[in-house]
C-alpha cells in the first residue's frame, strides 16, 4: 500500500496524533482545519522540518462545495491518495429539552454528513483505482449513549452504521472501511471538564486513566499498515475496558 494519506480535523487531539504518527512513518499527509490556522501550519513545519511532506487546508466539512476544493487540492499536492482518516468532529452538549435546533444541527452537519462529504468526494477515486482505505472515527458513546450529549451520540452512531453499509458496497474492490470508537481520550474535549470529573471518569475506566491520543493514533497506524487487509466493517474500541 502507499503512503499518501488526507485526515481530517488534523490540526488537534486525537487527529493531530494520527498525522504526526503517519508522518512520523513517512506517510505523505495532507489534513484540514476550520479555525486552528496557526496550529494547522505548526504541525505542517514540524513535519517538513523533520523531512517529511505535509500540507493543510481551510476547510468546513459540513459544506460539500469546499469538501470538494479540499479534496481536490489533497490530490493535487499528494499527486495520489491512498487512505482517508475522517476525524473531525465537534461538541454542542446539552440535555435534549434544552437542545436548539443549530445545537443539533451543527454536530450532525459536522460529525455525520461532513463524512459523508468527504467520503464522497473520494470514494468515487478510490473505486476506480481499485485501491484505498478508509478509517471513520468515532466514539463509545455511539452504542453507550451519554446523557447531555444526543447530538453527538446520534452522530456516532450514524458514523458506525455509514462504515458498515460502505464497507460492504466497495469490499469486492479490496477497499477496507473500519470505524476506531475511542472512550475517553485526553483531549480538548476533556480538559475542560474539571478534575472532580475527570476521577468519576477514571474510576469508571477498568484501567483507570484516561487513553491518550497517541493510542488512538498507532491504532490508526496499524489498520493501514497494510497487514489487516481482510478487516472490515469493523468497530474497533480503545477505551481501557470501559465497555467490557
Amino acid at each position: 500500500m502507499g503512503k499518501k494519506v488526507i485526515v481530517t480535523g488534523g490540526s488537534r487531539g486525537i487527529g493531530k496524533a494520527i498525522v504526526q504518527q503517519l508522518a512520523s512513518e513517512g506517510w505523505e499527509v495532507v489534513f484540514n482545519y476550520r479555525e486552528s490556522a496557526a496550529a494547522a501550519e505548526a504541525i505542517v513545519k514540524d513535519i517538513v522540518d523533520n523531512g517529511g511532506k505535509a500540507a493543510c487546508y481551510k476547510c468546513d466539512i459540513s459544506n460539500f462545495d469546499e469538501c470538494t476544493s479540499f479534496i481536490a487540492s489533497a490530490k493535487e499536492f499528494l499527486g495520489d491518495v491512498d487512505a482517508l482518516v475522517n476525524n473531525a468532529g465537534i461538541t454542542r452538549d446539552t440535555s435534549l429539552f434544552l437542545m436548539q435546533p443549530a445545537q443539533w444541527h451543527d454536530v450532525i452537519d459536522t460529525n455525520l454528513t461532513g463524512y459523508f462529504n468527504i467520503t464522497r468526494n473520494l470514494i468515487t477515486y478510490f473505486m476506480k483505482n481499485k485501491k484505498g482505505a478508509i478509517i471513520n472515527i468515532t466514539s463509545v458513546s455511539g452504542f453507550t449513549g451519554i446523557v447531555g450529549q444526543t447530538n453527538y451520540c446520534a452522530s456516532k452512531a450514524g458514523i458506525i452504521g455509514f462504515t458498515r453499509a460502505l464497507a460492504k458496497e466497495v469490499a469486492k474492490l479490496q477497499i477496507p472501511v473500519n470505524c476506531i470508537a475511542p472512550g475517553f481520550i485526553e483531549s480538548d474535549m476533556t480538559a475542560g471538564l474539571g478534575e472532580k470529573h475527570i476521577d468519576e471518569i477514571k474510576a469508571l475506566v477498568p484501567m483507570k486513566r484516561l487513553g491518550k491520543a497517541e493510542e488512538v493514533a498507532q491504532l490508526a497506524s496499524f489498520l493501514l499498515s497494510g497487514k489487516t487487509p481482510y478487516i472490515t466493517g469493523q468497530v474497533i474500541t480503545i477505551d481501557g475496558g470501559l465497555t467490557v
